[in-house]
């Protein structure tokens, strides 16, 4: 298939061919292919449909194949994928605001079902507006819930509650603010992938309340357990989803026209995008249009 990638370097796009024993996708077919493209199929995790956690995935991108071969992504204008791994995508889904769901999105949809984080009216907080943040504010919202943005940049209030729809703001540096927000909150997703405190994110739980990080730090956080145990608090991780809970995050999407907020490049101004990538300059992804670059 050729297509479009997102710079998580996954890939969407058409079915240009079909092997002889492929039953699921025909050519023509609008498809993607996430951030796995492979895994051992027969652990209890692949059973589960939960092959995201197969201690035998095999990556999209920086991975090797049982042949030896590396897998380099969606940097391409083609790619070939067992159809177990490939994604059927929604006809109203753009393919080019619609590739990052497949990584941001599934990111924070899988964590928000497995911890019962989609009861409508119940409050949840998205602390960080970046790449994953601004996708878990408008899916939070899809789910009939209550969406405070916290975040350390006071200068995103507008854009998250006139943009992407969140109810309320939070800036995270602010004490005072930080205080009247104390117990609000029955649910928050961390995507914020800088070393930062948890104490004052799990201070805005209520009784009972989760918090979910999705960001991966590169240094240990650390983990205060006098507020759990005082106010039966849960803190959990998730790592993307498996493929049938991908589907279903996609159909979700769909159905509630959800998409990234991107910026369409081409291939030739990656290294300009990734400079400003390493600045933050960026809402909230870039996406790669690969066969209008390759075609010109």
């Amino acid at each position: 298939m050729t297509g479009v990638s997102p710079f998580t370097l996954l890939f969407l796009g058409v079915v240009t061919e079909v092997g002889k024993n492929v039953t699921k996708f025909n050519i023509g077919d609008r498809v993607g292919v996430g951030v796995l493209v492979g895994s051992c199929k027969t652990c209890e995790c692949c059973e589960q449909d939960l092959e995201n956690y197969c201690p035998r995935i095999i990556f999209t991108y920086n991975s090797y194949n049982p042949d030896g071969t590396k897998n380099y992504g969606g940097y391409s204008d083609m790619i070939v994928v067992d159809q177990r791994y490939v994604l059927r995508f929604p006809d109203n889904l753009p393919l080019d605001a619609g590739a990052p769901l497949l990584c941001a999105g599934i990111t924070v949809y899988s964590p928000m079902k497995y911890y019962g984080m989609t009861e409508a009216g119940k409050h949840l907080g998205v602390s960080g507006l970046g790449g994953l943040g601004h996708v878990a504010v408008k899916i939070g919202k899809a789910f009939g819930l209550k969406v405070t943005a916290i975040s350390s940049s006071p200068q995103k209030e507008s854009e998250a509650i006139n943009r992407l729809g969140a109810d309320s703001f939070l800036v995270s540096n602010d004490p005072e603010k930080m205080k009247s927000a104390i117990g609000t909150m029955d649910y928050i997703i961390d995507t914020v992938s800088a070393v930062h405190p948890l104490l004052p994110l799990l201070s805005l739980l209520k009784v009972n309340g989760k918090l979910v990080t999705v960001g991966l730090p590169n240094k240990p956080l650390e983990l205060p357990v006098f507020p759990l145990v005082m106010g039966r608090k849960l803190i959990g991780g998730s790592d993307v989803g498996g493929m049938k809970e991908t589907q279903e995050m996609l159909d979700f999407c769909a159905k509630h026209n959800i998409t990234a907020d991107i910026e369409l490049i081409r291939i030739e101004e990656i290294n300009t995008a990734m400079e400003r990538l390493a600045k933050s300059d960026v809402r909230y992804r870039f996406v790669i249009d690969v066969a209008n670059s390759l075609s010109q």
